[in-house]
């Protein structure tokens, strides 16, 4: 069944269009998280949503009235302190996309620190973030490197799986809530067993992967918010065949390494 057949009898939408930015593409994408962008715009397409994907680089504005959904990838040190700039410039937007129009924004391992208030390398300045996530990083001395299983209790199948690769260590504050519970893995900190954080419509994670294709559930959340936020209803998503994804998920389960 065609999914705009259902929009247009369920909702009166004949066509439906979720516009994706992806922030800085050019600084922070070292590990493969371009996997996410392709997650989402398939998903998209498959169901017969148009997508439309636009790229913020280094020197561009961010246009808070165009996009639904905001990406912003993990990078290594230098390109974070270019990123942190650059996020500067464009922070009143950001605010306004994701505070004032729910936008949802999902923000992978260094994305996610600069979504915090800074992060703090062991050497060198303090990298100021946007304070979109009340949270904040400092580096550690180890890397917690390997596969992570949690808990997400706002899913059906209420476990998320991915891969994490990091040193800093992020603490949350009372204005954020972890993104999830883990059980296996590290998380954010090592310690509080809390992974990622989120805040309205914002996701901010350590975890690689990438993430989406491991987590179609998720991926699908995603969309659904921000249907949901564009066209202020709830749209029923075409069921789509996901058994490759759902045995790449199983197979992470509890996984270590």
């Amino acid at each position: 069944m065609n999914i705009r057949a259902i929009n247009s009898k369920s909702t009166g939408i004949s066509e439906l269009k979720i516009s994706i930015c992806h922030l800085y593409p050019d600084l922070l994408n070292i590990y493969g998280d371009m996997g996410n962008i392709l997650a989402l715009k398939n998903r998209l397409k498959w169901r017969d949503i148009e997508v439309e994907i636009s790229e913020v680089k280094t020197g561009d504005r961010v246009n808070y009235k165009k996009h639904d959904i905001y990406f912003i990838g993990g990078g290594q040190d230098q390109q974070q302190i270019m990123a942190s700039l650059e996020l500067q410039r464009n922070k009143e937007a950001i605010h306004k996309a994701a505070v004032d129009n729910d936008a949802v924004f999902l923000a992978i391992c260094g994305g996610y620190q600069l979504l915090g208030h800074y992060y703090q390398p062991l050497e060198g300045d303090k990298l100021i973030g946007v304070g979109l996530l009340d949270a904040y990083t400092v580096a550690g001395d180890t890397r917690f490197i390997g596969n992570v299983t949690a808990k997400a209790k706002f899913l059906k199948r209420k476990t998320i799986v991915g891969f994490e690769n990091h040193s800093g260590l992020t603490y949350l504050n009372k204005g954020t809530k972890p993104f999830v519970k883990v059980s296996v893995g590290h998380g954010n900190n090592g310690k509080d067993k809390t992974e990622g954080a989120r805040y309205k419509n914002v996701f901010g994670t350590y975890l690689h992967g990438p993430v989406l294709p491991k987590n179609p559930e998720f991926c699908d959340y995603l969309i659904s918010l921000a249907l949901k936020k564009k066209y202020n209803c709830d749209i029923p998503l075409l069921k789509l065949n996901d058994d490759i994804e759902t045995f790449a998920h199983k197979d992470r389960i509890n996984a270590k390494y």
